[in-house]
């Protein structure tokens, strides 16, 4: 049954100003310590959360959401001939599945781009120029020339900015492109085709600027011989973060000679390495609210110390020993979560003002976090995940109650006739 004389006593231990210097300075360097701990881990991790999502963007700009290319052969013995796919029915089914907008043919193979002195490996893609969905972020990323120049036949590239700065390439010069193939007697027989460069495109990513060329797709198709060309399909759907889901439908629709995949099986390293980072960012911020934590441990053990024999006397006049424990249980948790209070009302406003907070620094004390000679992005995103917030603030309510049980147990623990005998 619910006492109210714990609660009572506790608040007013809280609001009491009789306590030293020293118990009140930690009591408030515990409630500033749980807060900045918990500010610091919303603002970091929602950081963390924007650059994701800036290169989850970057990446998928040119990247397909979902890819169907052909299975590949199976290996051991002699592979058992297979037809070429019907990319045009598999374009039909890919089309009327559910979560997905767009889908567009591509053709890429393995090239070597030539200016003399240099040479350059890149990755020479087709792609339909009049198919909206396959040019729909290329258009956006142009930065010199247009996207119009690609016709069949007329030999005509769009490559990254980093190979045209590489190669010192600029609209309208030409460039030599070596496919590598094997002749009939399995003799390397390299073919040359020379390209004019019709535009160059930039979308801040090193994947994509420093290899990927664009030629029409049926200039793809007719340089390399059949069977050296890897093509597919490219497909957009209505929610990035459903792509995975899209691409199990698929491979449930097509042909058994079809292989699916996603942007999450294509860029598993760089957003692994992501997730651990903010693993090990939010346990190490962590320590800071486990250290005010500590704080909390010594400040209610000097205030049980202080108050033995406010202690004794009321388990005198009959308080059991968990309603002793409930007053300074009360007393830390009121401490803990004003703290935390403070810190996720501190950190959202931070996160959520972060692109304001940062420009404005940068002006008034003369300094760049992200040098534009340097990083692709100058910026600093932020992107606040309310189910980070609550686990935040959970782990932080949770790591203070853990903080009062000791200094409570302590405080029933104690004995009234010892600590009235002097009294």
């Amino acid at each position: 049954m619910f006492h109210p004389l714990p609660l009572y006593v506790g608040l007013r231990y809280v609001r009491a100003r009789s306590h030293s210097f020293f118990v009140s300075f930690i009591t408030w360097a515990s409630l500033l310590g749980v807060g900045v701990g918990v500010a610091a881990l919303i603002v970091i991790l929602s950081v963390m959360n924007g650059f994701e999502s800036e290169l989850r963007d970057r990446l998928l700009s040119l990247g397909a959401q979902v890819r169907v290319t052909e299975a590949a052969a199976a290996s051991g013995g002699a592979a058992r001939a297979r037809p070429p796919p019907d990319w045009h029915s598999a374009i039909g089914l890919v089309r009327g599945a559910a979560g997905v907008v767009g889908v567009a043919p591509y053709a890429e193979l393995q090239a070597l781009a030539v200016r003399q002195p240099e040479m350059w490996p890149v990755v020479l893609r087709g792609i339909d120029p009049q198919a909206p969905d396959s040019v729909r972020e290329l258009a956006h990323a142009i930065t010199q020339g247009a996207l119009a120049q690609l016709t069949a036949g007329a030999g005509r590239i769009i490559v990254g900015a980093v190979i045209a700065e590489r190669l010192g390439l600029t609209a309208g010069d030409s460039l030599t492109m070596l496919i590598p193939s094997v002749g009939a007697d399995g003799t390397p027989a390299p073919k040359l085709r020379e390209f004019s460069v019709a535009g160059v495109f930039e979308v801040g990513l090193q994947d994509h600027d420093a290899t990927l060329v664009f030629a029409h797709l049926d200039d793809v198709r007719a340089l390399a011989p059949p069977g050296t060309v890897s093509e597919g399909l490219r497909v957009r759907v209505q929610d990035v973060l459903e792509a995975p889901a899209v691409a199990a439908r698929l491979r449930a629709l097509l042909p058994g000679g079809l292989e699916v995949s996603d942007w999450t099986q294509d860029n598993a390293n760089y957003f692994r390495a992501i997730r651990i980072e903010k693993t090990m960012m939010s346990l190490i911020l962590l320590l800071i609210v486990a250290v005010a934590a500590f704080n909390i441990v010594a400040m209610l053990v000097m205030v049980v110390t202080d108050k033995r024999t406010d202690i004794a006397i009321m388990r005198t006049f009959g308080a059991a020993p968990a309603r002793v424990m409930g007053i300074f249980i009360t007393q830390g948790l009121v401490i803990g979560w004003l703290g935390v209070a403070l810190g996720v009302g501190l950190g959202l406003e931070l996160a959520l003002h972060v692109e304001t907070i940062v420009p404005f620094l940068e002006r008034t004390f003369r300094f760049q976090i992200l040098d534009a000679d340097v990083y692709y992005i100058t910026a600093i995103p932020a992107e606040v995940h309310w189910g980070n917030v609550v686990v935040i603030a959970a782990l932080a309510l949770a790591l203070t109650a853990l903080a009062t049980v000791y200094p409570a147990v302590r405080a029933a623990r104690t004995a009234p006739a010892e600590a009235l005998r002097y009294e």
